[in-house]
C-alpha cells in the first residue's frame, strides 16, 4: 500500500508544567512546521521553553520565554524540518494557561 504524499495536520494541546511530547515525525515521513505558537490566556506572565529532539540531543528553540497575559508568542520565525523520529517537545510553567497550536506538513520520505 502507498502511503500518502503530503498529510496536513493540526496539532493542539495545553501546556503543563512537566515536559510533553507533543508531536513526533512518524517512520517513512519528513513533516515540516509550518506554524507553532503558545497563547497565555491567563491574567499573568507565564513561561514556556520548546524543543527539538532528534532522539539523542534535545535542543531549546524558545527558552524561558515570558509570554504577558493575553499574548500570544510565535515559536518558529521560519519553518522546522523534523526527521523520522524526531520531535518536538514543550513545557511551561501553568497547568491550565497556556495552549499550543500548531500546523505540520507531513511529507512521504519515499
Amino acid at each position: 500500500m502507498a502511503l500518502p504524499l503530503n498529510n496536513f495536520r493540526t496539532i493542539t494541546n495545553v501546556v503543563d508544567t512537566n515536559l510533553q511530547q507533543i508531536y513526533t515525525c512518524p517512520i517513512g515521513f519528513k513533516a515540516v512546521f509550518l506554524m507553532g505558537q503558545v497563547t497565555n490566556i491567563g491574567n499573568a506572565n507565564h513561561t514556556v521553553t520548546f524543543i527539538h529532539s532528534d532522539g539523542t540531543t534535545d535542543t531549546e528553540i524558545v527558552y524561558n520565554y515570558t509570554i504577558p497575559p493575553n499574548d500570544t508568542l510565535n515559536l518558529l520565525t521560519g519553518k522546522l524540518v523534523l526527521e523520522a523520529s524526531h520531535s518536538v517537545k514543550i513545557i511551561g510553567d501553568s497547568a491550565t494557561d497556556l495552549k499550543f497550536l500548531a500546523s505540520i506538513l507531513e511529507t512521504s520520505a519515499a
